[in-house]
């Protein structure tokens, strides 16, 4: 099985800090596919930055098919995630939503722990597209400020263990938030008294779960492919898919 770990920030560190998350829960038998956007935002932080990196994210699915069986969307307010689905053959995941879908097997109540406030309307609207504000408690995010995008976990790795006490509180299941603290839940788990989940390690297990359930991924239903439709100024690949041509490439 081949998955492609779609970034859809344009910093290459946070794809490979990504990568080495996933790999640790990979089965030997997926070949991990990391990929970074080429254009839009070195970190994406708003509801604006993530319509623009949506339309990034079904460029670069549309000109990588073929290529990989599913795909895992990774970036935490999941751009671009409902209409990847309605657009392509195979499953595809992303981090929040897996992340939320996994908490609701391991405690009552989950909350988001993040390292910016300025993310925070953008996560919970998450929430609310996927019905759980029931068992949300909140996003909780330390005082303290970053310098380096890619150095995060590093920087505010005493903040955020602060911040996840503070929030254990009031949730028993802790999601840490953002590509640029990816694999940090697996080194501060004995620091903090609730379950910490790593959304890019639920959403890369959640894309295996599915390509083995069902390889076709969604497509019935709301999902269902819209019609074919004529499109100008789009890239080709993405416009070819579109309109409903085959896009596919061997390898």
């Amino acid at each position: 099985m081949r998955l492609l770990l779609l970034n859809p920030n344009t910093t290459e560190a946070l794809t490979r800090r990504l990568a080495r998350s996933a790999a640790e829960v990979l089965p030997a038998d997926v070949v991990l596919l990391p990929l970074t956007a080429n254009r839009g935002f070195p970190y994406i932080s708003s509801r604006a930055e993530a319509q623009i990196a949506g339309a990034a994210v079904l460029e670069m699915l549309a000109e990588q098919e073929g290529r990989f069986d599913a795909a895992v969307i990774a970036a935490f307010g999941d751009p671009g995630l409902s209409a990847a689905r309605e657009l392509f053959d195979l499953p595809v995941t992303g981090l929040c939503e897996a992340a939320m879908l996994a908490a609701l097997a391991l405690g009552q109540r989950f909350a988001f722990v993040t390292f910016s406030p300025r993310l925070t309307p953008w996560y919970e609207e998450q929430v609310t597209r996927a019905g759980l504000g029931s068992r949300f408690a909140g996003t909780f995010t330390p005082d303290a400020g970053f310098g380096s995008i890619a150095a995060v976990a590093e920087e505010m790795r005493v903040p955020l263990v602060k911040t996840c006490r503070r929030a254990a509180a009031r949730a028993d299941v802790l999601i840490l938030g953002g590509a640029p603290i990816a694999g940090l839940a697996s080194e501060i788990t004995e620091e903090v008294p609730a379950v910490l989940l790593d959304p890019v390690k639920a959403a890369v297990l959640q894309a295996v779960s599915l390509h083995r359930l069902r390889p076709t991924g969604a497509d019935r239903g709301s999902f269902a492919r819209p019609p074919a439709k004529e499109s100008s100024g789009l890239v080709p690949a993405l416009a070819c898919r579109i309109a409903g041509k085959d896009t596919s490439k061997p390898d």
